[in-house]
């Protein structure tokens, strides 16, 4: 709900409150990606099997999509500052409940009601930076902010996986758990209150929608998560099929997060000079990797190459498609946003649920082809995208000239638009 700060604001950004919104992202996103990395001991632990084990991941998205939209409308009048520390506290009790309880059923309860939390965060987070930041410094302020949502990509998984295979899985999300009611005392103390402005207009899902570039994007991207999830969430049976020894998986979703940080990095300095050339590039390295794996990747040696690969792309595109969807959305970028969030999700659950499908079907060895099919299709829509969805940046136009948008926007290095001045 649009809100504006209480006080005025400094010119300065709240670098403090920044950073808790990143942390709670990254919080939010390991949440939402431990139990692929854990399959094999949550299959166990609970006495089911992994294809089953994998609908802790996609029940977790399919919720979010069928609850994101009424249970925003629903809280639209709890304060901002309230709703995410109960947000953030929700996560802690679901990652506990998890933890503890005894069978599949509690704890595939307990995974419902943290992506309903889960929704309505990513539904928050964005208009709530809109309102404690200069419109100006909008573009670093969402820069610093979904960092933390990048880096969960990356890295939360692995580490989180890491700790599992250290201290137990049960153990693993007892610590998700801590660091959440952690963020949450941190939240109170740090984050700028904010109000309502009761005869502010709302975020027009429609009008987003009608900006040309809106759907290429809001589809493309879930479907490079669709692809991704496909084969992460069933990393454990593709590792064992393909010979690599045991200790593969861990060192597999470690490989994964490295690269992943380095593809954030590449992103973060290319995003605004070369965004479709590296968007094009990185997409296309995500799909030849799927292609590859199932022949060159029974070897450690070329596995972690292709596995590097993928990680670097993966970390990359959530930046490049972060930036494309402001872009994209103009005047309507929140509620652009907003969209990204369902389709993200419907990206994810589909993907955990079509990996399940392709396991049974051709089984764990060929899954990473599988996985590409989508990857593909998401090739062919960024390449038709030149117009409005994936316009090229000013060092990809003739001379370097900074050229702006249609509507006179342009992208700055943390991927919101800013109006020129």
């Amino acid at each position: 709900m649009p809100s504006t700060p209480s006080t005025t604001r400094s010119d300065r950004l709240p670098i403090a409150a920044l950073l808790i919104l990143a942390a709670i992202g990254f919080t939010a996103i390991t949440t939402e990606l431990l139990p692929s990395g854990l399959l094999p001991q949550i299959s166990a632990g609970f006495n089911v099997s992994e294809p089953v084990a994998g609908y802790l991941t996609a029940g977790y998205a399919a919720v979010i999509v069928v609850t994101v939209i009424p249970a925003s409308i629903l809280l639209a009048r709890v304060p901002r500052n309230a709703l995410l520390v109960s947000l953030i506290v929700t996560f802690a009790l679901s990652n506990a409940l998890i933890a503890v309880v005894p069978s599949f059923g509690p704890a595939m309860g307990a995974r419902l009601v943290g992506g309903i939390a889960h929704g309505v965060l990513w539904s928050t987070m964005a208009p709530f930076v809109a309102r404690i930041v200069p419109a100006y410094k909008m573009g670093r302020a969402m820069a610093v902010v979904f960092a933390g949502n990048s880096l969960g990509l990356a890295v939360g998984a692995p580490v989180g996986t890491a700790l599992g295979a250290l201290l137990g899985w049960r153990m693993s999300f007892l610590m998700l758990s801590g660091v959440s009611i952690l963020l949450a005392v941190l939240a109170l103390w740090l984050l700028p209150r904010v109000r309502r402005i009761p005869d502010a207009k709302h975020p027009s899902l429609r009008l987003a929608i009608a900006q040309p570039g809106v759907k290429p994007v809001a589809i493309a991207w879930p479907l490079l998560l669709m692809a991704h999830f496909a084969l992460f969430t069933y990393i454990a049976p593709f590792s064992r099929a393909a010979g690599l020894p045991g200790y593969a998986v861990t060192l597999s979703l470690t490989v994964l997060g490295v690269a992943g940080l380095v593809g954030i990095w590449i992103a973060g300095i290319t995003v605004d000079s070369r965004p479709r050339r590296s968007l094009i590039t990185t997409t296309a390295a995500i799909a030849a990797a799927f292609v590859l794996l199932p022949f060159a990747g029974l070897s450690m040696t070329g596995a972690m190459i292709l596995l590097s690969v993928w990680g670097a792309g993966l970390g990359a595109i959530g930046i490049y498609n972060q930036a494309a969807i402001l872009r994209a959305g103009r005047e309507h970028r929140d509620a652009a946003n907003g969209l990204t969030v369902l389709t993200i999700q419907i990206g994810i659950a589909v993907g955990a649920l079509y990996g399940a499908g392709a396991l049974t079907a051709v089984g764990p060895l060929l899954l990473p082809l599988a996985a590409a099919v989508p990857a593909f299709a998401a090739f062919a829509i960024v390449l038709a995208g030149r117009s409005h969805a994936y316009p090229r940046g000013p060092k990809e136009l003739r001379k370097g000239r900074n050229v702006p948008a249609s509507d006179g926007v342009l992208v700055n290095a943390g991927g919101a638009s800013d109006r020129q001045h």
